[in-house]
């Protein structure tokens, strides 16, 4: 049988002009003609390094370990830059730009000469955004995550991004001083790498290796680790391998694969966000995925994994004591074991001899941590199309509660009132911030788990039920009910709920709804006007006119499908 011909050569294995033009200007860099005669696998190497990312600052150095085992392998490394989302940073959201940075990741891959690629990737919405951009072209395709950072160290404790909301908290009560809290802030982050407890980044690290798109560990191998420049070595050598093979994404993205990652991150206590992300993956690669199916598939899965938020240790912990694969052992009599992998080997092979060194971190079926994890998938009159809340965060005497409604209009109208001696609140009410979602804020920003206000706080009550049509960060906790789609700028029933107001949520029931007549609804809905959000042009205006709600993956409609690796025209 005749060897495939590599896709590369469409570029480099032309003839005359057009060939010369391809390949001359790339010699400018020292590079030997041998290079482009089509024995060696071109692999672009995604690069979402920044400064600006500081998650990913250290990308160079693990870009390099990736090219040394391209290099071994007999493939041909090329790295190239993409839109990097620093989530610190970016303002007002860096879901804003997760679909556009999507956008220069495919198209970056299609229009350049490669047959394989490795995506770097580690703050939180750069993993996504890699992952839904390489679906849509289809090439065989291999994820590195930069690791999470060391857990930080302050007064004798560990301490990680989780904490966060508790020293702010805190510093606002005057329970820690200025001085307190700007060496707090100093010691969170002492080494490089992604957030340290299970928040988003880690959450989509644990997402790739769960579908098959990453090597074993790669979730939770520290960024300081050498361990984690080994992973980037063995990944360069492995995707040349996955050329030969033609192992493309959509032979490992299956519903298996879906249904794995579910399951998986449910064990894990993961990030909320992970439902959006994995929607949009899904709705790149093809697969019939429904907000539902979280609810469905990671049901009964208790807390395996005793990691903060939802536990008590830290990501560095959880690789100690076993890593993913041992995670993914302790559940693998409901898990999916024959889904392939980018290694080529099944999920339950990649497990099978994973060994727990520490109970105190991962648990058991019989005994975990917590008896309820995983995502809760709500309906009602409030919801028509969803909302969701993770109950491993929630307190246990919350997830059935019936309060009257404090309403905020817009994340201003909160900042402006939250902590106005005035506000007529109680441990018993339910908070409730609109115009958060993915068309009204723009871009669904983590503002859901919102600072209880001022004078709660004073009387020692540390959580109530909120209720937005935003998102949390990962590493934030608390009974909080985010999501809710349709949104309230696009008219949803959100948008109509008054002050006082009574509010049910039942989680065991799944249910959440506003104790107010259809009939009264409809004359609220008369006279309802949307926010003007004042954007006209550029990208933000394409981000409103065309992303889709909450439970489809806020991705853009038009971005939904695939459309392959091939280019039919040259350049010149």
């Amino acid at each position: 049988m005749k060897e495939k011909k590599l896709r590369s050569q469409e570029w480099y294995g032309r003839k005359g002009k057009d060939g010369f033009i391809y390949r001359s200007w790339m010699k400018n860099q020292g590079l030997p003609h041998h290079l482009f005669e089509g024995e060696k696998p071109v692999i672009g190497i995604c690069n979402t390094y920044s400064e600006l990312t500081p998650c990913n600052a250290h990308f160079r150095e693990l870009a390099e370990a990736v090219k040394r085992g391209v290099w071994e392998a007999g493939g041909f490394p090329l790295e190239f830059p993409v839109m990097s989302l620093g989530e610190c940073s970016i303002k007002p959201t860096a879901m804003l730009f997760r679909n556009l940075a999507s956008m220069d990741v495919e198209e970056s891959i299609r229009a350049n000469p490669m047959d394989g690629v490795i995506l770097l990737c580690g703050c939180d919405k750069t993993t996504p955004s890699l992952v839904m951009g390489a679906a849509s072209v289809n090439l065989p395709t291999m994820v590195v995550s930069g690791g999470p950072m060391l857990a930080g160290w302050f007064k004798g404790k560990k301490i990680g991004t989780s904490d966060v909301w508790r020293f702010a908290e805190q510093y606002k009560k005057g329970e820690l001083s200025e001085e307190d809290f700007v060496a707090a802030e100093a010691a969170m982050s002492r080494s490089r790498g992604h957030c340290a407890p299970m928040g988003t980044a880690s959450t989509m690290a644990a997402m790739v290796e769960s579908l098959g798109l990453a090597l074993p560990d790669n979730a939770t191998i520290p960024a300081a680790d050498s361990r984690r420049k080994v992973l980037a070595h063995l990944a360069g050598m492995r995707i040349v391998e996955m050329v030969k093979e033609d192992l493309k994404m959509t032979d490992i993205l299956t519903r298996k694969a879906f249904e794995n990652s579910i399951m998986v991150n449910a064990a894990l206590g993961g990030s909320t966000n992970f439902i959006i992300h994995l929607l949009a993956i899904a709705g790149r690669i093809g697969v019939d995925l429904d907000i539902e199916d979280f609810d469905k598939f990671s049901t009964d899965i208790p807390l395996i994994a005793n990691i903060q938020p939802s536990g008590e240790h830290f990501v560095e912990d959880l690789f100690y004591a076993g890593g993913l694969p041992a995670v993914m052992k302790e559940i693998s009599g409901i898990l999916h074991k024959d889904a392939i992998t980018v290694n080529g080997k099944t999920l339950g092979e990649n497990f099978s001899q994973a060994e727990c060194y520490n109970r105190e971190v991962i648990g058991t079926m019989n005994q975990p941590f917590k008896p309820e994890s995983g995502i809760a998938v709500l309906k009602g009159n409030l919801c028509p199309a969803g909302a969701v809340l993770k109950p491993s965060a929630a307190t246990p005497a919350l997830l059935q509660h019936r309060g009257k409604a404090v309403v905020f209009e817009d994340i201003d109208d909160y900042k402006k009132r939250i902590d106005d001696p005035e506000l007529d609140v109680s441990p018993e009410s339910v908070l409730v911030l609109k115009n958060v979602g993915p068309k009204g804020y723009p871009g669904m920003p983590e503002v859901g788990n919102m600072a209880l206000p001022a004078k709660i706080l004073a009387q020692g009550i540390s959580d109530m039920v909120r209720i937005s049509d935003g998102r949390m960060s990962g590493t934030g906790f608390g009974t909080v009910v985010l999501h809710v789609s349709p949104e309230s700028a696009v008219g949803g029933n959100l948008a109509l709920v008054q002050n006082g107001d009574w509010i049910v949520l039942d989680v065991p029931n799944r249910s959440l709804n506003l104790e107010v007549s259809e009939e009264e609804l409809e004359k609220r809905r008369a006279t309802f006007q949307p926010l003007a959000l004042g954007y006209d042009r550029g990208y933000v205006n394409l981000f409103i006119q065309n992303v889709t709600q909450a439970h489809e993956g806020v991705d853009f409609d038009f971005l939904r499908g695939a459309s392959g690796p091939e280019v039919k025209r040259d350049s010149h």
